[in-house]
């Protein structure tokens, strides 16, 4: 569990966050959504303190994160971005392994858990474990920046707009993926986005953050029938919602 306690963050006179409280509970798949600019990356970089708040407690069940050593911290915690960040001169299977190499997993332990994986995501390990990110598309190269994310069990999945640089077909694709991954594994995921749709159908419950601060947060249905105020109602008009299976 995750909990964010009055947390404040600024940047000299500018405030970017401004006293945030929320909980996100074990196992949750929990998206941020608003406007570019509006403090939803710094949100998520705060829990793996790429950021560190000006204010407030963050914890990690029940434990100040401040108090955990850095590299623990990061090592219970899967970092997905939007620039995929692949090393272009490691394979595939080089690429997905290396966190379970760095916590000290045996050379068949990792291969088999990558290519376990691989088939998870429907890339088949005989293909692709000794290609070179060069070799694959972007949708490709995506799925095995998740598969490195989450190999070694993290706690917690951060995904910073993983898909808003791929096209629909491809996005929609690795979006069923996410959802697929998350219902096997019961990972906690928090996922930062500015797409409506995106959120909607991806979101356990939805975080809507405006101008550093929490306009509302509940499930998809609730925000949908139910918007806290005008902001978060025009955010939510015209949406196209697709439905989980």
């Amino acid at each position: 569990m995750i909990e964010f306690k009055k947390v404040s963050k600024s940047y000299g006179d500018t405030t970017v966050i401004d006293e945030e409280t929320f909980t996100v509970q074990t196992g949750e798949f929990f998206v941020l959504v608003g406007p570019s600019g509006g403090g939803k990356t710094t949100t998520l970089k705060m829990i793996n303190r790429l950021v560190d708040p000006s204010s407030g407690q963050i914890l990690l069940d029940g434990v100040d994160i401040s108090t955990i050593p850095l590299r623990q911290l990061r090592l219970e915690m899967g970092y997905v971005l939007q620039q995929i960040a692949l090393f272009p001169n490691m394979t595939v299977g080089q690429n997905i392994v290396l966190i379970p190499e760095m916590k000290g997993w045996d050379k068949d332990k990792r291969t088999a858990k990558a290519k376990e994986l691989l088939e998870t995501v429907g890339l088949d390990p005989s293909t692709y474990f000794d290609r070179y990110p060069s070799e694959l598309s972007g949708g490709e190269q995506q799925r095995i920046g998740i598969l490195r994310a989450i190999i070694a069990n993290p706690k917690v999945l951060l995904m910073d707009e993983p898909f808003s640089a791929l096209d629909p077909i491809t996005r929609a694709q690795l979006q069923d993926v996410t959802v697929d991954l998350h219902n096997k594994l019961n990972i906690t995921i928090i996922f930062v986005t500015h797409d409506i749709n995106e959120a909607l159908y991806l979101a356990d419950r939805i975080c809507v953050v405006q101008d550093g601060r929490i306009a509302q947060i509940g499930s998809p249905d609730d925000i949908e029938n139910h918007p806290a105020n005008q902001f978060v109602s025009d955010l939510f008009t015209h949406t196209h919602r697709r439905r989980k299976a």
